[in-house]
């Protein structure tokens, strides 16, 4: 087994022990080059039909090419789909920062289609290496019944033995692609083939390299246009991943503070 191989298969390990304990189920698919590994994983995982629920949080700023690849991969890999809207940024805590108080917006989305259909478990792709915060998250991650994370206080996970407590309104965050870097996923993406949005790939000298809202993402300058090229791009980039973040540029607290209270 090469390196792919064993993230793989840790992370169709985890998909899989998280389906037997944690009922109901949801995955979400922000539909960027992440989640699509991790639904790729998870059709893997269960041969070739995901058996749980997909679930796309809408801010309605989402740009078009994404809400198209939504509706198309919807379709053919027969998904089960389950869409929650956002309440208005004026709804969201004043003393964010702007673009931190717009992509809140998704937390508080989260949590109404978290009570909503009662869910026990959500799937969702985040790394360690994309930002400091994420770093200090679990597999199995519960959050209380208010949806927020306690950083300090997280449960052990020695040889991938994952608590999951059953206590009244605690839900569990499953991150299978915790160990996984970008270069990574896009080797990945480029062995297996892989579908993505095409703003990944840079069109007149600027690219995407992370996908949210329109409002408060930027492209990056790249000629990388395929596959190939971004993984020569990332093997000698100095740019962090999230430079195109709006709200990773605000203030130093900005993205914890979206942790804490249930960010994905």
């Amino acid at each position: 087994m090469d390196d792919l191989d064993q993230l793989e298969a840790q992370s169709i390990y985890i998909l899989r022990e998280a389906y037997r304990k944690l009922k109901p189920l949801a995955m979400l698919w922000s539909l960027g080059k992440d989640s699509n590994v991790m639904l790729w994983l998870a059709r893997k995982a269960f041969l070739g039909r995901v058996p749980f629920p997909v679930m796309h949080v809408d801010t309605g700023k989402k740009f078009p090419e994404m809400y198209r690849f939504r509706d198309e991969y919807v379709k053919k890999w027969e998904l089960e789909l389950l869409l929650g809207d956002c309440p208005p940024v004026e709804e969201i805590d004043p003393t964010l920062p702007p673009a931190a108080r717009s992509a809140a917006r998704k937390t508080a989305g989260l949590a109404a289609m978290i009570e909503k259909y009662k869910l026990e478990g959500v799937i969702a792709g985040i790394r360690r290496d994309e930002q400091a915060t994420r770093a200090k998250e679990r597999v199995f991650s519960p959050r209380g019944s208010s949806h927020k994370w306690d950083v300090r206080n997280q449960p052990p996970e020695f040889w991938d033995q994952y608590a999951t407590p059953h206590e009244e309104g605690v839900h569990i965050r499953v991150h299978p692609l915790l160990s996984w870097r970008e270069i990574d996923i896009w080797r990945y993406i480029e062995r297996e083939g892989i579908p993505l949005v095409d703003l990944y790939f840079a069109k007149d000298g600027k690219r995407y390299r992370s996908l949210g809202d329109q409002d408060i993402t930027s492209p990056i300058e790249s000629e990388a246009a395929t596959v190939a090229e971004v993984i020569a791009e990332l093997q000698t980039t100095r740019t962090s991943e999230r430079a195109g973040r709006a709200m990773d540029h605000e203030s130093e607290d900005a993205f914890e503070r979206l942790r804490v209270a249930g960010y994905l």
